[in-house]
């Protein structure tokens, strides 16, 4: 069946054509092209591989590109990514309702201006398009690639590594991130997808030197082969995703009110041609079965390594050269013809006569026939007739060429510029037939069969040659459009002066659809069809074809919760910007699936400690699961300058830094590994600090680096520094405590200042601050208690020994020792009293605390925390009691025993009330210790209580 051109004023784009002339491309190239040379050589010598010289696989066209039967549906304006050589971009001129073209449905489309490659046997299993994929030579490998810049170094590093296809693909991650950042905007969707697409291609290629450097059968170059594979098939959805959906977007956007689409205006007497413009442009389910028949085609083309120099046959000059040279020394007399073999040479003569060419022929004949029919499914109809008239077969050439739609422009034409060529073929009707009966006709060879099954639409006679599961697909819509566009016009076309021969008997017994297609593929007997199909890609492309997201979504949440047969980071990071893009396109799939598929990649980077990535992708989470997530992912941060990286993207990709900061913090203060733990009671009064509780005091860092968070920083502090005093880990306290910036509560006061003007602070604001005095008041009591313990215990002078029967310079020495004793005794007492004098007021500072007393807050909070009200409700308990204690012993031990009843008067004093924190075996042995204090009194001539008697 023929194939319309298209009408740009709707669905304009870009259409995939050949590369322009090599002239054209990059300057850069040609220069750099020995330096490359040369260090592909170098690679190749370091890995031990022969250096082989290659011709350019592809040929570069000169000129326009030739008219192709191909629907050319593909209004997507991606590509694959420039590359030397070889380009495969949209021609906005080729758009399926240009008046320029003359083109055809359902056959081929012409794509990419590649021959084909030379050819071999197929073997029995093996794919048609099973031949290495498209690659630059080395004069322009992908140290030449735009947006990749592989070295030789880089390439001999990847091929030692344990795994070079997960190794060589890693920039994967990083490439997918930037383009996403780069094009987060809904209305560049398209260019997203077209760059996710690129990204794929550099992949692909750079997988592709690996494997040719990599010893096949190793166990590696399987992996690397089955990563290449994987990365390539992802292209190819991304390359639908692009086709499809902006041909549906377009449709949408061309709805009428009612949910229906424009009519479309009908010229009458129509010419096939026009008849076919008017399906496609009113049907869309028409259009995009076309689209998935050029997509598939372009997919093909880039699995085959077309390479016009290596494409040889045995007879070019002459068709069929030995049986040609047979024939005539039969004439002549000097040899007889073989057994069976032709005695003509037109070409229905081997079939007319029932006998066979000569062997060289024949076998130059299966070859071409096979890469005709490659140049079929690849859709370059162009390069098939190429191919033909190289082999001397311009009349095979020639009924190739009957698919083309009639249409005669001077019909209407009105002006007096001459007349216009008629286009198409007038009698198609009649090659259709002639082609669908040579399809039928078991004499020629199966793919000469396929050729004419493909272009007349008998899919029985086309299902022999197909091996893969792309190539049932592509045979089942190339035969469905054939079917939709043929019916269309044998019911409107009027203007013919004939009746149309009549379609086979079987050409519509089977109507088919796009859901029934599917159907019916389940059902062929074919294994490797089977297990292809359910292969991850090939899974999401149906659903996407059949446009069944919401099936598809959650397909991939079962894959994601299977657990041996989990997918791999490749495949999450596949499924989560899939996810993102139909969320750009406003297509509607479970929410709950989505944001399930994109938990799965966000944890796989926090696993892999992706750190630049997980921003971004945490943001696409809602709020609630952003702030846990992200959270998480820095619980594993512990470098300073990583973190303030960390909460900078955090803050780039517009989350919620304060609740995550917060978060992290409190994960690390009260997960479930870092519970609070009874301590067993011991003579000590200082408990050392685990690995475990310097993970909690390093956290604090989290809250620091923004001044608007000093608030959050003293309240977490607090709370870390009530559990470590609970614990008797004062210097864990301290290290806390010394984290929080000295200026913070200054910094509080002005930043509310500026926020709230002459208002109060809030009040658990203001009780945080109180609690943060006091735990400093209390540990400068520790310290400056400390501090005395040690002067008073550790640096007391030591008279010196006085010898017995000493010479006279032993006595002059002693006595000079004993005079700086007694200097050093004088300085030692007088630190001591400071000292003493120091610890008094630090520990009457916690005893006489202001506003209601230490660890008392000042506001009470309606939503107040019992946890922290337990604790601090505790800490008076622990730690007034042991202050009054330690304050007592070094009254008494300084002598200053009238201060030691001064205390007493204190803690019983109804002001403070110091008296209820206290145990009633504490308070018996405070008052023991008072008592000595008291004789100590009475030794000295005084009352109990200090006064003169």
């Amino acid at each position: 069946m023929a194939e319309p051109t298209r009408n740009t004023s709707r669905h304009s784009g870009n259409m995939f054509r050949a590369t322009p002339n090599a002239s054209q491309s990059s300057p850069n190239i040609s220069f750099r092209g020995d330096q490359i040379n040369r260090s592909m050589g170098l690679l190749e010598q370091a890995v031990g591989v022969g250096r082989t010289p290659r011709t350019p696989v592809l040929p570069v066209r000169t000129g326009p590109a030739p008219m192709t039967p191909q629907g050319n549906f593909m209004d997507y304006t991606l590509t694959t990514p420039t590359i030397p050589i070889r380009k495969v971009n949209f021609d906005e001129s080729r758009s399926f309702m240009s008046p320029t073209q003359n083109q055809m449905l359902f056959t081929p489309s012409e794509k990419l201006s590649v021959s084909l490659l030379e050819t071999s046997h197929k073997l029995p299993g093996q794919s048609l398009l099973t031949t290495p994929t498209v690659y630059p030579p080395h004069e322009q490998s992908l140290v030449a690639t735009p947006g990749r810049n592989v070295t030789m170094f880089e390439h001999v590093n990847l091929l030692v590594e344990t795994d070079p296809g997960v190794a060589a693909t890693e920039g994967l991650y990083e490439d997918f991130y930037q383009s996403f950042k780069t094009h987060q905007s809904p209305t560049e969707v398209f260019s997203l997808i077209k760059r996710y697409e690129e990204v794929c291609q550099e992949q692909v290629l750079l997988l592709h030197e690996l494997t040719k450097r990599v010893i096949p059968g190793e166990h590696k170059f399987a992996k690397t082969r089955g990563v290449l594979e994987q990365i390539q098939r992802e292209k190819f959805t991304w390359r639908l995703m692009g086709t499809l959906y902006t041909d549906r977007q377009a449709s949408m956007e061309d709805m009428d009110e009612d949910g229906g689409f424009p009519a479309v205006g009908k010229l009458p007497d129509s010419s096939e041609r026009e008849i076919s413009n008017q399906l496609f442009e009113a049907n869309s389910s028409v259009r995009q079965a076309q689209i998935i028949v050029d997509w598939l085609e372009s997919c093909a083309a880039d699995q085959v390594d077309f390479d016009k120099e290596k494409v040889e046959y045995y007879s070019q000059s002459v068709c069929w050269e030995n049986s040609l040279h047979n024939l005539q020394q039969k004439a002549n007399g000097i040899s007889s013809l073989p057994k069976n073999h032709v005695t003509a040479l037109d070409p229905d003569a081997a079939v007319r006569e029932n006998k066979h060419l000569a062997d060289l022929d024949k076998e130059d004949e299966v070859r071409l026939l096979r890469d005709v029919f490659l140049c079929i499914r690849t859709g370059r109809l162009e390069e098939a007739q190429r191919l033909c008239k190289k082999c001397s077969q311009s009349w095979r050439a020639a009924t190739l060429e009957g698919w083309r739609l009639y249409h005669d422009s001077n019909i209407r034409n009105d002006s007096n510029q001459g007349v216009n060529p008629i286009e198409g073929n007038p009698f198609r009707d009649v090659w259709k037939k002639v082609c669908w009966q040579m399809s039928e006709d078991e004499r020629y060879h199966q793919y000469e069969r396929a050729m004419y099954a493909a272009l007349s639409g008998n899919l029985r006679e086309l299902q022999p040659v197909l091996v893969t599961w792309p190539d049932y697909l592509w045979a089942y819509f190339k035969v469905m459009v054939d079917q939709k566009v043929e019916q269309e016009i044998r019911d409107k076309l009027t203007s013919l002066p004939r009746p149309m021969e009549p379609l086979p008997p079987n050409f519509d017994q089977k109507q088919l659809t796009v859901q029934n297609i599917f159907h019916e593929m389940q059902a062929i007997p074919n294994k490797n069809v089977e297990i292809e199909a359910k292969q991850k890609q090939h899974i999401v492309q149906k659903y996407v074809i059949v446009d069944d997201l919401d099936t598809l979504t959650e397909e991939m949440v079962e894959w994601i919760s299977s657990g041996a047969e989990r997918p791999g980071s490749h495949a999450l990071r596949f499924m989560a910007h899939f996810i993102l893009v139909i969320r750009s396109l406003g297509l509607q799939t479970r929410e709950e699936a989505g944001i399930r598929i994109i938990e799965e990649y966000v944890k796989d980077l926090i696993e892999a400690k992706r750190t630049e990535m997980v921003a971004v992708y945490v943001a696409q989470l809602p709020p609630s699961l952003q702030v846990a997530y992200y959270a998480r992912f820095l619980e594993g941060i512990s470098e300073s300058d990583d973190q303030q990286r960390c909460l900078q993207l955090a803050e780039e990709a517009g989350l919620d830094v304060a609740a995550i900061t917060k978060t992290v913090v409190e994960n690390i203060r009260t997960g479930p590994d870092n519970a609070l733990t009874e301590v067993i009671p011991t003579d000590t009064l200082e408990a050392a600090t685990s690995e475990d509780d310097q993970k909690k005091i390093e956290a604090i860092n989290w809250l620091v680096f923004d001044q608007s968070q000093r608030a959050e920083a003293i309240k977490q502090s607090n709370a870390l520094i009530r559990t470590f005093l609970e614990l008797k880990k004062h210097d864990a306290a301290r290290e806390v405590f010394q984290k929080i910036p000295q200026d913070s509560v200054a910094v509080i006061f002005h930043n509310w200042r500026a926020s709230a003007g002459s208002q109060p602070l809030p009040p658990e604001i203001d009780n945080a601050i109180k609690e943060h005095l006091c735990i400093k008041a209390y540990l400068d009591a520790l310290n400056a208690f400390n501090d005395w313990f040690d002067h008073y215990h550790n640096k007391k002078p030591v008279r010196p020994t006085q010898p017995g029967t000493a010479s006279f310079h032993e006595r002059v020495r002693f006595e000079h020792e004993d005079r700086e004793f007694e200097m050093e005794m004088e300085k030692w007492k007088q630190s001591s009293l400071v000292m003493t004098r120091s610890v008094s007021d630090t520990i009457y500072n916690v005893l006489l605390f202001v506003d209601g007393g230490w660890m008392v807050d000042m506001n009470p909070v309606d939503d107040s925390d019992d946890l922290r009200g337990g604790q601090m409700t505790r800490l008076r308990e622990k730690c007034i009691p042991l202050l009054c204690t330690l304050l007592l012993q070094v009254l008494h031990t300084a002598g200053l025993y009238r201060e030691c009843l001064t205390l007493a008067d204190e803690i019983a004093s109804e002001e403070q009330q110091l008296y209820k924190v206290f145990k009633q075996n504490e308070l018996k042995q405070f008052l023991l210790k008072i008592r000595d204090s008291s004789s100590s009194l009475l030794d000295q001539d005084l009352d109990a209580l200090g006064y003169e008697l």
